[in-house]
């Protein structure tokens, strides 16, 4: 019998199972660069990323010299297909993640994505990262017409994933308010796209490297 009192284990992807901090700013960078804006280093884009592509291209456009509605719109589609290109250049899992998932598998937990990237990415991305096949069900942002903190597309991958205990694990407060909706308990990643202190997401709990996770399930309570 498995000591994590946990049927389901659910991961946010973006800022919590992978870093894609790299090709996104790759794309944001190509975006711009259509219309002769320098590129950023990554480690400056950093800080647009997790709260969407249109929100990250905003914040791009902004920081090198502004944009109107027009120019947004026309940029985010170049943005998008670009991504849509080079989806795992430098993303990688984030440390630790391949052995947290292997320690949680033989401890018989079904594991599951909710994310509130679209499945045109989200598919993709994982296959290519070589995970998607330890998942059980992936739900992505247009998966069931609504995302995160909307409870929907967690509670749909926990039907999906097989039904029972679930608990959910993100970096933003998408992630830790859509799993407090749902009505399941959550954990909050230190090494996410964050966009200030952890403390604000008022999650049940924190981790800072993987090799957290599976001892604090082990102890979980309540």
């Amino acid at each position: 019998m498995s000591s994590i009192p946990f049927d389901i284990v659910g991961f946010d992807l973006d800022g919590t199972l992978i870093d894609t901090s790299g090709d996104l700013a790759a794309a944001v960078n190509h975006a711009i660069g259509t219309i002769g804006r320098a590129p950023f280093p990554a480690a400056d884009i950093h800080p647009f990323v997790g709260k969407g592509a249109r929100v990250m291209l905003q914040c791009a456009l902004d920081a090198s010299g502004g944009y109107d509605e027009a120019l947004l719109m026309r940029l985010l589609p170049i943005l998008l297909d670009y991504y849509a290109q080079n989806l795992a250049i430098h993303s990688m899992p984030y440390p630790g993640l391949v052995q947290a998932l292997d320690e949680l598998a033989g401890h018989g937990v079904r594991l599951a994505i909710c994310t509130n990237k679209a499945e045109r990415f989200t598919l993709p991305l994982m296959r290519q990262i070589g995970l998607s096949d330890r998942f059980a069900a992936i739900v992505g942002g247009d998966t069931v017409g609504v995302s995160k903190p909307d409870p929907a597309p967690i509670r749909a991958m926990v039907e999906r994933a097989g039904g029972g205990r679930a608990i959910f694990v993100g970096d933003t407060i998408n992630d830790i308010a859509g799993a407090r909706n749902a009505g399941i308990a959550n954990v909050a990643v230190g090494f996410g796209f964050l966009d200030g202190p952890i403390e604000q997401l008022e999650a049940d709990a924190v981790i800072h490297h993987f090799d957290e996770l599976v001892p604090l399930l082990e102890r979980w309570s309540g």
